[in-house]
């Protein structure tokens, strides 16, 4: 007699209750409910979705970093054999950051793209203190950027600054050529007594050190040669040929900027792939936890659902049975 009833009841009822109706008041039931450890019970196709995304990107991480890698071995061993180029000079002509001129120039170089951690950050951070201790009422301080992420945060305060932008820096494999014309670009459109170039020196593959070198205009080592400073001691060498003291000068000075900038362009390269390589493993790691905790997520849910349906069988059952 129940079961004759409840066929009855079953089949006036059909037509008003469709089985999109029972699974949209069935979830709208379920998301307003806690599901077990205070997470909300949610689909369990989004987490499927979810899951997959997060998949997707730990592969992307673990490709870059392993292109990162192979680039750091590459560019590591020409930075360090570059650092024999400037070392001659800086032992004749010397390094004096504190040297104070009227005409200063800061050369910030950084990277065309992103996903390297702060390296960009530091580069611009250094270039606009510097810019800080080199001001004053008679003096002129202007930038000549290398590289388009620190042009991107230089231009928001800084526009009228910069002297020389130049961008894609790295889209052949560097090399002395290519940095020399650079340099000597950089010369002819800029006026200075002193060129300070902020770079990132590297280190090793998790650290690398914000590092200036200053290299002066020849008439300013002259004046430092005269007042009896650091550079004193030129005036002990012995000029052979038919030059004069300023155009030995003048050649040493443009030497020394395109050996300096060839080796800090290729340390904050080197820094650059090493600061990649650190954020993708960094990426990769978390995108693992992520996907524990989702998969976590996805089996309590599956499992809530499966009880869910458990009961409701068990309910109907027992409701048949009375």
């Amino acid at each position: 007699m129940a079961m004759a009833a409840l066929r009855r009841e079953g089949r006036r009822l059909a037509p008003l209750i469709s089985p999109q109706s029972i699974t949209a008041v069935r979830s709208s039931v379920i998301s307003q409910e806690q599901a077990p450890l205070g997470l909300r019970s949610i689909s369990t196709q989004i987490v499927r979705n979810r899951m997959k995304s997060v998949k997707n990107i730990q592969k992307i991480t673990k490709a870059m970093k392993m292109v990162a890698a192979s680039k750091l071995r590459a560019i590591q061993v020409r930075a360090e054999n570059s650092r024999g180029l400037w070392q001659p000079f800086t032992a004749l002509l010397g390094d004096s950051p504190s040297v104070d001129v009227k005409k200063n120039v800061i050369v910030t170089i950084s990277s065309d793209k992103g996903l390297c951690g702060g390296i960009n950050s530091t580069s611009v951070k250094t270039s606009k203190a510097l810019k800080k201790l080199t001001a004053g009422p008679e003096k002129e301080t202007k930038y000549v950027v290398l590289g388009e992420k620190a042009k991107a945060q230089l231009i928001r305060d800084s526009k009228k600054d910069i002297e020389l932008s130049i961008t894609e820096l790295q889209k052949n494999p560097l090399n002395y050529t290519q940095v020399s014309v650079l340099a000597d670009d950089i010369l002819k459109n800029v006026e200075y007594d002193a060129l300070r170039i902020v770079f990132n020196k590297f280190q090793s593959v998790v650290s690398f050190l914000p590092t200036v070198a200053t290299v002066l205009s020849p008439e300013a080592v002259e004046k430092e040669a005269e007042s009896g400073g650091k550079l004193g001691e030129l005036d002990s060498y012995e000029i052979e040929g038919g030059e004069t003291k300023s155009e030995v000068l003048q050649n040493l000075g443009e030497f020394q900027f395109s050996c300096v900038l060839f080796n800090a362009v290729l340390e904050n390269a080197c820094s650059e792939q090493g600061a990649r390589m650190s954020a993708m493993d960094s990426s990769s790691r978390n995108a693992g936890d992520m996907l524990d905790r989702l998969t976590l997520t996805y089996n309590r849910t599956r499992q809530a659902s499966i009880t869910t349906e458990l009961i409701e069988i068990i309910s109907g059952a027992s409701a048949l049975e009375g």
